[in-house]
């Protein structure tokens, strides 16, 4: 079943008219409802017939009989397409399920998801029957394929292979490929990559950026070869050059860049009046950030500085929908589409009261009501981690003085230690640590020194990494062997040891990457390890972030890889990784 062509069978088809025929029943009515029309760019008043998941009808007729379906009276209310997430990592310490469910309850009813993770850890075959679950869920859950790894992994032509990238791309959910983190590559004569981007284009799809600081010769360059979007704009004037070389701009706030605030108010004073290229992302952001709020703060954002009401609502929704060829599913209330609406009490308030998709109540006079079918992620093999490897006094040996200072959430220099790194314990008068990354199988190990991370950490374990391998930090050696112990009882986490006892942990059973809690809980167990790291000297805001970045290579400049100590700006390999014997336990 084709999702953006032939979402419903012609028996449904058939079904769906007889409706209207009053042969059937619709399931439910929207009565005197006052609804966003995109189309007209007004707020008009109709009765709304939906049937199972659709929407049927919109106009000023009811069924003659007032039997046999749920009649909702919507006088006082508002309502507006359900919203939706151009741009999810559906993997920030949360899964697929727990981020369709919270973002649920703040209007989302369409998540357009990052591939990165279950690309790395499953066949595509695997892959695809996963994605099959998702597809049953109240959410509907469409996906990017990506490109490239965004770090530098030995085996990464095996890994980003074109047989597994062209499935992808003739999925029937994947909506685009991306984002292009490896854009260098690209301009630098990667024809492979080039090519997967000629394949996209001819399926009709669409090419997502990740050009941070692209200058304006280049984005031209990247939109010959096929990019259509980014949602790298820091600025009001980034925002503009995008739209002058004619990309759909996707404006962020996130945990790490919340920009829109700046970028709309900016906007706005370089005299933009028309906003039908742009639209709204969080990309991605850990739980805590999500706490009171998603796209619907975004909508708020614009509305408070002065972007016309019914343009922040398209931004959320309509124009979403139609830059992705999805808009006779999507994005709008109107008959034929997805009965995803939110429901509100002023025009004013983005967040809604109550919220449909496809057709069912997922939040309900503010009430959750979100039913989600039950996953088994161990059939899936998305399953706790089973590391069959201890730490060995030999992983301590460190031969080099070359360390990475952490100098905000994610972005890296180079620095000279001049500390003795053969001690079993640091000085806690200085903010550097020992920092090491050991590879998920234990058969290598990189050690190096961070500083800017921590001032008074005893040791930190982590199996939650960009490349899915183990970080180990920390002053006291014994506290970091106790931490990486502990993570590995729980098979996947963070944890947080001190002077020989176990302060916090956030257990990550699925694949060492993601949490089975709901969104409430998850938010609770990250802030408390924030606030115990932030005691301990870390000086930002996004701790998953920078654990996440170490590894990332499409940011500057030094970073902690499978094939070594990289600087991003030399493009070279400063230390190699240490391969590991007799690790196995």
């Amino acid at each position: 079943m084709d999702n953006r062509n032939y979402r419903w069978s012609n028996d449904q088809i058939r079904e769906h008219v007889k409706v209207l025929d009053e042969v059937i029943h619709p399931h439910m009515v929207l009565k005197n409802a006052t609804y966003l029309n995109t189309y007209l760019h007004q707020w008009l008043i109709a009765n709304i017939w939906i049937y199972e998941d659709r929407i049927v009808y919109v106009g000023e007729n009811l069924p003659e009989s007032s039997n046999g379906y749920e009649e909702i009276d919507c006088h006082g209310q508002y309502l507006v397409p359900g919203y939706i997430e151009p741009h999810a990592h559906p993997d920030q310490l949360y899964n697929p399920l727990t981020l369709a469910k919270h973002a649920g309850q703040f209007g989302i009813t369409t998540l357009i998801n990052d591939n990165l993770t279950i690309f790395l850890r499953l066949s595509s075959k695997a892959a695809f029957k996963l994605l099959n679950e998702f597809a049953a869920i109240p959410t509907s859950m469409y996906w990017w394929c990506r490109f490239d790894g965004q770090t530098e992994f030995l085996n990464h032509d095996d890994i980003f292979n074109t047989e597994d990238i062209i499935s992808w791309l003739h999925h029937e959910s994947v909506l685009q490929g991306g984002e292009l983190t490896g854009w260098m590559k690209l301009l630098n004569g990667d024809n492979q990559m080039l090519s997967w981007l000629q394949e996209t284009k001819r399926l009709h799809k669409k090419i997502e950026g990740h050009l941070p600081g692209a200058s304006e010769r280049t984005l031209a360059k990247l939109m010959l070869m096929g990019t259509d979007c980014d949602h790298e704009a820091m600025t009001g004037e980034e925002a503009l050059t995008r739209i002058m070389q004619g990309y759909t701009v996707s404006l962020r706030h996130s945990s790490i860049r919340p920009d829109l605030d700046i970028v709309i108010k900016e906007l706005i004073e370089l005299g933009v009046t028309k906003f039908d290229r742009f639209f709204f992302t969080t990309d991605g952001s850990h739980p805590h950030f999500y706490e009171y709020g998603m796209t619907d703060k975004l909508i708020k954002i614009a509305i408070n500085h002065g972007v016309p009401l019914i343009d922040a609502y398209n931004m959320a929704s309509y124009n979403i929908a139609r830059y992705y060829n999805i808009e006779h599913l999507h994005g709008s209330i109107a008959t034929g589409r997805i009965a995803n609406i939110n429901f509100l009490e002023s025009k004013n308030n983005p967040t809604p009261i109550s919220v449909l998709a496809k057709g069912k109540w997922i939040k309900r006079d503010r009430k959750d009501s979100y039913s989600s079918l039950f996953i088994d992620w161990d059939k899936h093999q998305l399953s706790p981690l089973h590391l069959n490897w201890s730490l060995q006094e030999e992983d301590w040996n460190l031969s080099n003085s070359t360390g990475i200072h952490l100098i905000n959430n994610v972005i890296t220099k180079p620095y000279e230690s001049g500390i003795d790194f053969s001690r079993d314990e640091l000085s806690f008068e200085h903010d550097e640590c020992y920092l090491m990354m050991i590879g998920r199988d234990g058969s290598w190990r990189i050690n190096t020194l961070l500083k800017g991370f921590a001032q008074h950490l005893g040791g930190f374990g982590s199996s939650y990494s960009g490349t899915g391998d183990i970080l180990i930090i920390g002053k006291r050696k014994k506290d970091m062997i106790m931490a990486f112990d502990r993570m590995r009882e729980l098979g996947g986490g963070m944890v947080l040891a001190e002077d020989n006892h176990i302060l916090h942990e956030v257990s990550l059973p699925l694949m060492g990457i993601m949490s089975d809690l709901d969104m409430g809980p998850l938010i609770n167990e990250e802030k408390k390890m924030i606030k115990l790291l932030k005691e301990r000297g870390y000086k930002y805001n996004d701790l998953a972030f920078s654990l996440l970045f170490f590894s990332a290579t499409h940011l500057p400049y030094i970073r902690l890889t499978p094939s070594g100590l990289y600087d991003v700006k030399k493009s070279k390999i400063l230390v190699s990784p240490t391969k590991r014997v007799n690790y196995q336990i």
